[in-house]
């Protein structure tokens, strides 16, 4: 067995869907080396990004990020239901593992995702302080390398560490750091 339990950490309350929580979750052990092995078995994966071992799962509805020592589930309706999609997750992990001398790892970044793939995790205040006349329009900005998270004031709340990360994860380098060439006006 490569993964014998995911612990429920804790959860907060999902800003992408009110009512709903994140849960966040503890694997057994490091989980990093299944990682190329789900990229590439998987048809619902829309980034992965092997610089910061990271795998960002869409889920009806929601999302799951993968790191090497912690989960993240958005959108689920309650602790009980965590738990059980956490089991789920460590069975998949489990049963890939199991298969890995069957499948050719995928260790080739891969990023797919959508404006509204990242705007489901901003806060969607509209607050405009980053500069954006909407959240869509900053999600946009996002994907495009014109503004970094961090230009989120919102998202730099303690509560909202979990939408930051998968954020982080699915844009890659992207979400940190504006293109030096934009900022050098060339």
């Amino acid at each position: 067995m490569f993964v014998e339990y995911i612990t429920l950490d804790h959860t907060r309350p999902c800003l992408a869907e009110p009512g709903k929580i994140i849960v966040v979750g503890k694997p057994a052990q490091a989980i990093e080396s299944v990682l190329p092995l789900l990229n590439a078995i998987l048809p619902n994966v829309i980034s992965y990004n092997p610089r910061v071992c990271s795998l960002v799962l869409r889920r009806k509805p929601g999302f799951i990020t993968l790191t090497p020592d912690t989960v993240y589930i958005t959108q689920v309706k309650d602790a009980d239901e965590g738990i059980e999609l956490l089991g789920a997750l460590r069975d998949l992990l489990n049963q890939t593992w199991d298969a890995r001398e069957t499948i050719q790892p995928r260790n080739a970044e891969r990023r797919t995702p959508r404006p509204l793939d990242v705007w489901e995790l901003l806060p969607r205040t509209n607050c405009r302080v980053c500069g954006e006349a909407t959240c869509m329009a900053f999600a946009v900005a996002l994907l495009q390398a014109n503004r970094a998270l961090e230009e989120c004031a919102p998202l730099l709340q303690p509560d909202v560490t979990e939408s930051r990360e998968t954020l982080r994860g699915l844009l890659g380098n992207t979400a940190t750091t504006r293109s030096v060439w934009r900022e050098s006006g060339r």
